[in-house]
């Protein structure tokens, strides 16, 4: 599968590029609703964590997976009831800040290559999604077929170095209150 066209919507940056360093395989029973790198009053981009936003499904499917993977998850930090629908579940990275400050600052071409890749495993390699991402942290080998896209001069996209947008902190920042701060728990 090729690139043909570019996205022109925004689309998560945190859920493309960080989520699928939790390992959390694809297709389980539950994803998160939505990622955020910030969570207003509480988390800071330069915090280095990740906000899940999962529905508070009571189910034993889920239950199951969210006590053997989501609250055994080396990364857990926070768990919070965030209303009857949702919870919030936090993942910190601050082991690799240099990583996350790439990731935040928008230069996904220099996250460390082992990272990048465990980033790329994550999608199908015959899907769309795939080759986008491999676009986004590998650079080098597309500069030539965006700037074709893009009607321009390759040596304006080298100049510029990366093939994706920086992420947009308004969007990846969760507004929410919690009904009852003593949902909040700090885990580990």
């Amino acid at each position: 599968m090729g690139i043909n066209a570019l996205y022109t919507e925004y689309f998560q940056k945190s859920k493309i590029f960080m989520y699928p360093l939790l390992d959390i395989k694809k297709g389980c029973c539950a994803v998160p609703e939505q990622t955020y790198v910030a969570w207003e009053g509480y988390i800071k981009p330069e915090d280095a964590k990740l906000v899940t936003v999962y529905p508070n499904r009571k189910d034993d499917e889920y239950k199951t997976f969210e006590k053997n993977v989501l609250l055994k998850h080396q990364r857990i930090c926070d768990y919070t009831e965030l209303n009857n629908e949702q919870l919030l579940i936090t993942f910190e990275f601050t082991d690799m800040s240099d990583d996350w400050n790439h990731f935040i600052n928008g230069r996904y071409s220099m996250i460390d290559v082992k990272i990048k890749r465990k980033i790329l495993s994550f999608f199908n390699k015959n899907s769309a999604n795939h080759v986008y991402m491999d676009s986004y942290l590998f650079p080098d080998k597309y500069f030539s077929l965006y700037a074709s896209l893009l009607d321009t001069n390759e040596d304006i996209l080298r100049n510029v170095g990366e093939l994706c947008s920086k992420l947009d902190l308004e969007r990846e920042t969760l507004i929410a209150e919690v009904i009852n701060l003593e949902n909040k728990k700090i885990l580990g």
